[in-house]
């Protein structure tokens, strides 16, 4: 029997959280424990499309090599909106650029499926 709509939703979203912290820790390893094996990421860059990146193994080695560029990178979020197996979560990213704190704001829109992100679709202002 699956999960009833409410219950699905709070899954979903605990599944974000963990997501968010893990990525926050720049954990590539944990985030690999928290996407299906045929997980999909679509980056925003580059413009304008931005790149598909499929499968587990790529989309972790995408992530790994990306918290080593950007090692003092964070995202916030501002606000998560999450209806049954899809979240979406508004959110400012912050690092450092030429020595002074610099940010972007964006959206990225997640399917989870049974615990397990199946998608993160990013976008961004500007």
């Amino acid at each position: 029997m699956g999960q009833s709509g409410q219950s699905q939703t709070e899954a979903t979203r605990k599944t974000i959280e963990a997501f968010n912290e893990v990525f926050n820790r720049h954990d590539a390893d944990g985030l690999a424990a928290l996407v299906t094996d045929d997980t999909v990421f679509e980056d925003t860059s580059p413009a304008p499309d931005g790149k598909r990146i499929e499968g587990k193994a790529a989309v972790v080695e995408f992530w790994r090599s990306w918290f080593v560029r950007n090692a003092d990178a964070r995202f916030d979020a501002e606000e998560v909106v999450v209806s049954g197996n899809r979240a979406t979560v508004l959110w400012v990213y912050r690092k450092m650029r030429n020595g002074q704190p610099w940010h972007l704001r964006g959206v990225d829109i997640f399917t989870v499926r049974e615990g397990k992100v199946a998608a993160k679709l990013a976008y961004v202002k500007g």
